[in-house]
């Protein structure tokens, strides 16, 4: 096992920093749009706006999911790593 230097430990802190701001940022941006659209919806007698509502939900979920659980340094990626590292190993084919 390797391990990492100032700077790569660095660099990885600061590109996990920016990916959960920038999830932050569409987090807050999903909630200001929305209740606009669910105030237009509501005002206008029908209720509309829950199809934006789940459909960016779920962009923003996909999105949550690559920032907090599969991320680079995540400890879930990690383990997963470290799996397969032992895979290839035991198989003898790392190339492979």
């Amino acid at each position: 096992m390797r391990h990492p230097t100032d700077s790569s430990i660095d660099a990885l802190a600061r590109r996990r920093a920016q990916a959960k701001l920038g999830w932050f940022c569409h987090a807050a941006v999903y909630a200001v749009v929305n209740l606009g659209l669910i105030a237009l919806s509501v005002a206008g007698g029908r209720h509309w706006a829950i199809f934006p509502l789940l459909g960016w939900g779920l962009g923003l979920f996909f999105h949550g999911l690559g920032v907090w659980v599969f991320a680079p340094g995540n400890p879930l990626m990690e383990r997963m790593v470290q799996r397969e590292r032992a895979r290839l190993a035991a198989d003898g084919r790392p190339g492979h």
